[in-house]
């Protein structure tokens, strides 16, 4: 197998059943991965993983999907252990899993604290280090936060603060795995035109985030595309191998730092 390419590879993507996950688990198959697993957090999208499933089998490559809450350890370390033992190794490891609160500190309550930490740190701290256990050799890494990272901005404190340890998980397994030529990166999106987004948001919101982005005029909605995002991770784990440690805000021009 090319260290550089896609082909003949083996893809985990956690949340990978619909949006940007769907998107990427359908372009892994086309580059001509050799399998792709599919993860899934609940039934609510057991219907869209089978899709994702149907589509990268018709694309060409092998595939299977696989449910778990990933907000425990054991649950993180069966979802790898099935993956190895269904489609074999992965060369390369995508994390798309987050969980957005948009309320003024003063509003958030300790249980949603603790949600939203279990999904975006306890989540994605445990995804790295069974990445680390289960990639193959020469293996990519990647897990999806915010541009909010790089945002001056209230009401996104159980969003963008919650995520930012991620950057420091980062730098930390890529110094730990790059002696096995495993690259570690984050890539932060700048809001999204999925259904992931609109919930959070009012309507006065939205219409400031469609104009927000230096290249807002650009885009179909004013947000940034799935099919924005995929290109570059599609590279970071290919032939931009040489990136690694590094949170890089894809956006736009919506934020930066």
């Amino acid at each position: 197998m090319s260290r550089n390419g896609i082909e003949g590879k083996v893809v985990l993507i956690a949340g990978g059943a619909k949006n940007l996950g769907g998107l990427l688990a359908r372009e892994y198959a086309k580059a001509g991965a050799k399998a792709v697993a599919i993860h899934y957090n609940s039934d609510a999208a057991k219907a869209e993983a089978e899709e994702t499933v149907a589509a990268v089998k018709a694309a060409g490559a092998e595939a299977a999907a696989f449910q778990a809450d990933l907000t425990s350890a054991g649950a993180m370390e069966k979802l790898f252990s099935d993956v190895v033992a269904a489609v074999g190794r992965p060369d390369i490891a995508v994390n798309t899993v987050g969980m957005v609160i948009k309320k003024p500190i003063l509003e958030v309550s300790e249980a949603e604290f603790d949600q939203s930490s279990a999904v975006n740190i306890k989540s994605a701290f445990f995804f790295l280090k069974e990445a680390g256990k289960n990639v193959n050799d020469n293996g990519k890494v990647v897990t999806v936060v915010t541009s909010l990272l790089g945002a001056f901005t209230p009401f996104y404190a159980a969003y963008e603060g919650l995520k930012a340890p991620v950057e420091h998980f980062t730098r930390a397994a890529s110094k730990e795995f790059g002696e096995r030529g495993i690259s570690v990166t984050a890539i932060g999106p700048g809001p999204m035109d999925t259904p992931f987004f609109y919930p959070a948001e009012g309507e006065d919101a939205v219409a400031y985030h469609k104009t927000a982005a230096a290249l807002s005029n650009f885009s179909k909605t004013g947000l940034t595309d799935i099919e924005d995002i995929a290109p570059w991770i599609l590279f970071l784990t290919s032939e931009g191998w040489w990136m690694t440690g590094q949170t890089i805000l894809v956006n736009g021009g919506y934020t930066t730092k």
